[in-house]
């Protein structure tokens, strides 16, 4: 890759870390982006925190060019250190973006969707594995700890999709012990057995969401009213455009100083993420919320 188009990627980088620490524009990204980093900022003063540091690293994953036309898809890991109150947290993310040149002139930035590879395309060994006890009651803390081990990794024991969230909050949930059903009907209960059998609930956020909603045994969702009745191990559901169609979900890990969620997530890989996902652009005035009180 030519240097010229790595200076330039690196300071359209730069800017983008800017962003994330003062709320300010960056160059060269789509108007979703640039209005999240508004209401992100926004949301700040109503939390009452600030962010003392932000960094931006990461990696150039794949270039392709033709004639004039480049096209760069690299990850960038951000890191804010958050201060509220006298409490201080890091919230961290990973997003796969893709840069756009003309030339020399930089024309796009954006978040894009990558689709993962095979375990065998990477080269590894499936010997990944889930720590969990079976008992009567969730085990929290052991759900939490699975939040905290993958949040940015991908057990190999599980498949892995390009939209991973439900994926990743049912390994959690099953590693605080929560009882799969029988596996007899994907279109029914909640289970796993292989990348090719496992419940629409397991890894689809709509299924997962009514799911909860309706289950009677093994794994249950108590809805509540307000994200601040929940707890680490919860669940918050998704639904960005309040049309009825649930396409996120997220785990609790811990709380804030207002006793507001922060959760751990992926797809776009998150960490100590505030609750209400103002700073996606994904999120619309029209997204609907379901807090669940996990139960098992």
């Amino acid at each position: 890759m030519k240097k010229k188009l790595v200076k330039i990627l690196h300071d359209n980088v730069k800017q983008l870390n800017e962003a994330f620490l003062n709320g300010h524009r960056a160059v060269c990204l789509d108007e979703k982006e640039k209005a999240a980093f508004e209401k992100d900022a926004l949301e700040m003063i109503e939390r009452g925190a600030e962010v003392v540091s932000a960094k931006i690293s990461g990696d150039i994953l794949n270039v392709m060019a033709y004639e004039q036309q480049t096209q760069v898809d690299y990850i960038a890991v951000i890191d804010r250190l958050l201060k509220q109150g006298n409490s201080l947290f890091m919230e961290e993310r990973t997003m796969r973006r893709r840069a756009q040149f003309e030339g020399s002139k930089l024309v796009a930035d954006e978040m894009v969707t990558m689709h993962p590879l095979s375990l065998q395309e990477r080269g590894e060994k499936c010997m990944g594995h889930i720590y969990r006890e079976d008992s009567a009651t969730y085990n929290r803390r052991n759900a939490v700890r699975y939040a905290e081990q993958w949040w940015n990794d991908y057990n190999p024991a599980f498949v892995r999709f390009e939209d991973n969230c439900t994926n990743f909050v049912s390994q959690c949930l099953y590693a605080g012990g929560a009882q799969m059903t029988s596996k007899a009907n994907k279109q029914r209960g909640w289970w796993y057995e292989n990348e090719h059998k496992m419940s629409l609930s397991w890894s689809v956020a709509h299924s997962f969401r009514w799911y909860l909603s309706g289950a009677t045994s093994h794994l249950r969702g108590e809805e509540k009213k307000s994200a601040r009745e929940l707890i680490p191990g919860d669940v918050i559901c998704y639904d960005f455009n309040g049309n009825g169609t649930w396409n996120h979900c997220a785990i609790v890990v811990a709380k804030d100083m207002n006793n507001e969620p922060l959760v751990n997530a992926q797809t776009v890989n998150s960490r100590y993420r505030y609750w209400t996902y103002q700073n996606s652009p994904a999120y619309t005035d029209r997204i609907q919320y379901k807090f669940f009180h996990i139960s098992i």
